[in-house]
C-alpha cells in the first residue's frame, strides 16, 4: 500500500510540476514586487519620522510631541501592514534570498507594533511621546533644589554625601517614574495586541526574534553568555562593597549583602566607574593620570572631544564626517529649551546627515561616549549603500559594539598620540591592575544591568507580572541580578524601571549587554590582526589602517547576512563568546579573588 500511494503521489507530481511551477515563479515575482514597493515606501516614511523625532527631541513642547507622535503613528501602520502582508508571503516556495530575508525584517524590526483597531497606531504613538516628555523634562533635587537629568547624572558621580546621593536617587525616580507608569501599563496592553495580530505571542517575542534565531534561542545564548562572566561579576562586587563598607561604615553600607544602589556613582548603578576614587588600590590603584583632569588641562571644549573621536576613526583610514554633521548636531544643553540630553546618534536620511545628540560635560565619561556614538555614525555610513531594509546592524549589539571597542583602545598610549598625556606620565606595568580594575568598574559592572532590563520586561510583556507587581519584580530583578537595593522603601505605587530612559523610550536593551560581551571579541581580533604582543589591555590599533580596512567591510555588510556572517568577517568566530573579556580580566581576577579571601561575598 505504501508504495502504491508513493506511485500515485509521484504521478500527481509529475502532471502537475509545470503549472506548479509557474504558479511558483508567479508567486515569488509578486513578493519581489512587493518588497520593492514596501521598501520605497517605508525609507520615505522612516525619513519622515526621523525629522520629527530629531525636532522633538531637540525641541521639547507640546507641538513637537505632537509632531513626533502623527510621523511614529504612519510608521508605526506602515510596518504592522507590511508585517502582515509579509507573514503570508515568507512562506511562498521559490523566493530569493533577499525577498525571504526582507520579508522576515519587516515582520521583526517592529519595536513597537500598534493593533490594527481604528486609531491603534495613533493612541500607541501619542503614549510614547507623551512618557519620553515626561523624562526629557524631568527633574530630581538636590539640597532641595531641581535639577534637570545630565546635571543629576555628573552630581551622582562626584558626591560622596550618602544624604546628597539618597536624595538625589528618591527625587529622580519619584519625579521621572511615578508619572510614566499609567501611561506605560496602556503602552504594553495595546503593544501586546499589535504582537498577537503579527503571529508572536507578545512584544518580548517579538523582539526576541530579532536575532536569525528562534525566540528560546536567543533566550539560551544571552544566559550562556551571563553564566560566563558572572563569576568575575560576583567578584568585583564582593570587593567593591567591602570597600564601600570601609568609606561609609555598616550604618551606610554593611559588609555583607547587597550594596545600596546610589552609592555607586551612577542613577541606575549601570556603571560603577565614577567611584574609582574609592575602590582604588594603594599603590597600583594610583594610574597617575584621570582623564577628565587631562581633558580640562589641556582645555578641551565639547567640539574638541568630538574632534578626537572622529579623528580615531580618522587613522583607521574612515572619511572624515561630512561639514552638515558640525552644523546640525546638538553637543550641548541648550539655554533656553528642554531637550532629550540622552546621547544618541542618528542617520536622518539614511544616506550621510550623520548626527549625534548629546548634553556633553567636559570629563571622562563623556569623552568615551563620544566614541560610542561616533561608532554608531561610522557604522551607519559603512552600511548606507545597502537596500533600505538592510540598512542596520547585523544585529543590534553590533551596533553598540563598535564605539566601544574603539574606546577599549584608549589606552594610555593612545592618549599620548593624540597630545592629552605626556609619555612620563603613562602608567608602568605595575599599574596594570589599577588600569584593570578601573576598566571593570564600567564594563563588568554593567554586565547584570544589560540582562535584567529586559528580561523584566520581557516578563511584563509577557503577563508573568503583572502591573501592581511592576515594582516588587524590579526591585527583586535588581537584587537577584545586580546584589543591589534601593536607598529609601520603594512602594507598589512607584515605577523606578521608568526612571531609565529607555524604558519610556521602548528601546530594547539587551543590545547593550550583548555589545559589552562583542566589544571584546572584536577588541582581542582587532589586536590580534595589528600584531599585538602585549598584555591585551594595553594594546591600541589607533592608526592601524588594516585594521580598519577589515573593520569597515564588516561594518559595511549591514544586515545583510545573518549576524554570524558578519562576526566571522571579522573575528573568524561564528559565535558570540564572554572569554575575550575574561582574557582581558585575567590578572585582574586574579587579584580580586586574593582581596576577596575570608569575606563573605554574594547576597
Amino acid at each position: 500500500m505504501k508504495q502504491l500511494i508513493s506511485t500515485a503521489a509521484l504521478a500527481v507530481a509529475l502532471v502537475s510540476t509545470p503549472a506548479m511551477a509557474t504558479q511558483a515563479a508567479t508567486d515569488a515575482k509578486a513578493a519581489d514586487g512587493f518588497v520593492a514597493q514596501a521598501e520605497a515606501e517605508y525609507a520615505k516614511a522612516v525619513v519622515e519620522a526621523a525629522q520629527a523625532g530629531w525636532v522633538y527631541e531637540t525641541y521639547i513642547n507640546q507641538d513637537t510631541e505632537a509632531l513626533t507622535a502623527r510621523a511614529d503613528a504612519a510608521v508605526t501602520a506602515l510596518m504592522v501592514r507590511n508585517a502582515k502582508s509579509a507573514a503570508s508571503l515568507a512562506t511562498l516556495p521559490g523566493l530569493s534570498y533577499d525577498t525571504a530575508r526582507k520579508l522576515d525584517r519587516m515582520r521583526t524590526l517592529i519595536v513597537l507594533p500598534a493593533p490594527t483597531t481604528p486609531g491603534g497606531a495613533d493612541e500607541i504613538a501619542t503614549l510614547r511621546a507623551r512618557i519620553q516628555g515626561i523624562y526629557g523634562k524631568g527633574k530630581g533635587t538636590l539640597s532641595g533644589k531641581p535639577i534637570n537629568g545630565s546635571d543629576i547624572e555628573a552630581a551622582m558621580g562626584t558626591s560622596r554625601n550618602p544624604a546628597e546621593l539618597k536624595e538625589m536617587w528618591s527625587s529622580w525616580h519619584d519625579n521621572v517614574g511615578k508619572p510614566i507608569r499609567e501611561d506605560y501599563v496602556k503602552l504594553v496592553t495595546l503593544a501586546n495586541q499589535g504582537a498577537k495580530e503579527l503571529g508572536y505571542a507578545d512584544v518580548g517575542a517579538l523582539w526576541r526574534s530579532n536575532y536569525d534565531m528562534a525566540p528560546e534561542e536567543f533566550s539560551a545564548l544571552t544566559e550562556k553568555l551571563w553564566q560566563e562572566v558572572k563569576p568575575l561579576y560576583q567578584d568585583l562586587h564582593c570587593y567593591t562593597r567591602t570597600r564601600l563598607n570601609q568609606k561609609y561604615g555598616d550604618a551606610v553600607q554593611p559588609a555583607t549583602g547587597p550594596i545600596r544602589a546610589d552609592l555607586l556613582g551612577n542613577m541606575w548603578a549601570q556603571e560603577w566607574g565614577n567611584i574609582y576614587d574609592v575602590v582604588a588600590p594603594a599603590g597600583s590603584g594610583d594610574v597617575g593620570y584621570d582623564v577628565t583632569d587631562l581633558l580640562v588641562k589641556k582645555n578641551y571644549d565639547p567640539i574638541r572631544m568630538v574632534k578626537a573621536g572622529e579623528g580615531f576613526f580618522s587613522s583607521l583610514g574612515f572619511e572624515p564626517l561630512p561639514a552638515t554633521f558640525w552644523q546640525r548636531s546638538q553637543f550641548v544643553k541648550p539655554a533656553d529649551r528642554e531637550v532629550v540630553c540622552h546621547a544618541s546618534a542618528w542617520d536622518l536620511d539614511n544616506v550621510d546627515d550623520l548626527r549625534i545628540k548629546m548634553c556633553i560635560k567636559v570629563n571622562g565619561d563623556d569623552f568615551v561616549t563620544i566614541h560610542h556614538e561616533l561608532g554608531h555614525n561610522y557604522y551607519q555610513r559603512a552600511y548606507n549603500k545597502q537596500p533600505m531594509l538592510y540598512l542596520d546592524g547585523a544585529n543590534d549589539g553590533f551596533h553598540e559594539a563598535i564605539g566601544d571597542t574603539v574606546a577599549l583602545s584608549m589606552t594610555p598610549e593612545y592618549l599620548v598620540q593624540i597630545g592629552l598625556l605626556d609619555r612620563a606620565q603613562v602608567p608602568s606595568a605595575d599599574k596594570d591592575l589599577g588600569l584593570l580594575l578601573r576598566q571593570a568598574m564600567d564594563k563588568v559592572a554593567f554586565l547584570p544591568f544589560g540582562l535584567l532590563i529586559d528580561r523584566w520586561r520581557w516578563q511584563t510583556f509577557s503577563g508573568e507580572v503583572q502591573p501592581a507587581q511592576y515594582q516588587k519584580a524590579w526591585t527583586d530583578m535588581r537584587l537577584q541580578y545586580q546584589g543591589i537595593v534601593p536607598p529609601v522603601e520603594r512602594g507598589a505605587d512607584a515605577f523606578d524601571a521608568g526612571a531609565k530612559y529607555h524604558i519610556p523610550a521602548v528601546v530594547p536593551y539587551t543590545r547593550y549587554f550583548l555589545a559589552r560581551v562583542l566589544q571584546f571579541q572584536f577588541y582581542e581580533a582587532a589586536c590580534r590582526q595589528a600584531g599585538w604582543k602585549g598584555p591585551l589591555h594595553r594594546c591600541s590599533f589607533y592608526g592601524n589602517k588594516a585594521v580598519g580596512e577589515r573593520l569597515n567591510a564588516m561594518l559595511a555588510m549591514g544586515a545583510s547576512k545573518p549576524w554570524p556572517d558578519a562576526l566571522q568577517a571579522f573575528t573568524g568566530s561564528r559565535e558570540i563568546s564572554g572569554k575575550p573579556m575574561i582574557r582581558y580580566f585575567a590578572p585582574l581576577t586574579r587579584w580580586l579573588k586574593q582581596q576577596n579571601m575570608g569575606k563573605t561575598c554574594g547576597w
